[in-house]
């Protein structure tokens, strides 16, 4: 894959140029994201990256305090203490702590690990997972507003990232750690695939739609997608490209 780190600030401009072209009426405007406008969207990433970068310097912190507390909730939480930033202050927060994460994670010396919800990633999987949810609330602020936000080959990483997790979900859901294969297609029509191609469950289909999915932003029966074999339904009922 095209260096992951070069990826990241790709998506960032990508929707910074989206950003720095939205009206007051836009940022008030609510987004897909249940109970947030555009305004609240921008926010919850902008104190997530600031989150990354406590977290590239601070090692043994967690973003989640306690065993009891859920990513929803946390998140909720940030974005209701901080609501009513002006536009033109959050796109400079947002900008600010974005920009500097590609540099800040690819910095870090082989074999580095960082903590991250519940778990420790690695700088390229943390720059992955960045990725993923730029892209998805990208969808939330577009989406809504009508504005374009082309699919692009950097939705790879996001595939990739929704695959590697399935042995996860399927352990969340108590259902056997099932091989997957997935043979999708691009967005430019390129062939991606990821998993044993001998594997009996298979997902084939449209990437796009595939990420979508994993990003809770589609219903795999709104989808073009296919599944073979056992478990194939329920890997892509429960597959996700983002922290619970």
């Amino acid at each position: 894959m095209v260096d992951v780190f070069d990826d990241l600030t790709a998506e960032y401009r990508q929707l910074d140029a989206v950003l720095a072209a939205l009206t007051p009426d836009q940022w008030a405007h609510p987004s897909a994201a249940e109970g947030w406008s555009v305004a609240d969207v921008v926010l919850h990433l902008a104190q997530t990256e600031e989150a990354i970068d406590h977290r590239s310097s601070v090692a043994g912190k967690v973003y989640l305090t306690s065993a009891e507390a859920t990513v929803d909730g946390v998140v909720e939480d940030m974005v209701a203490a901080e609501r009513g930033i002006s536009p033109a202050d959050l796109l400079a927060r947002w900008r600010k702590a974005a920009f500097a994460t590609p540099d800040a994670l690819r910095a870090h010396p082989a074999g580095t690990r960082l903590s991250w919800v519940r778990a420790t990633l690695s700088p390229r999987t943390l720059a992955t997972t960045r990725i993923a949810e730029h892209w998805a609330h990208a969808q939330d602020i577009t989406v809504p507003l009508g504005i374009p936000y082309p699919d692009t080959a950097r939705l790879r990483h996001i595939a990739w990232l929704a695959h590697r997790t399935l042995p996860y979900a399927f352990a969340l859901a108590g259902l056997p750690d099932t091989p997957v294969h997935c043979d999708l297609t691009a967005p430019d029509g390129a062939r991606w695939t990821f998993g044993d191609p001998a594997a009996p469950t298979r997902i084939t289909g449209p990437a796009a739609e595939f990420c979508r999915v994993g990003a809770r932003r589609l219903a795999p029966e709104e989808t073009g997608l296919a599944t073979e074999g056992p478990h194939a339904a329920d890997a892509l009922r429960l597959v996700r490209n983002y922290a619970a």
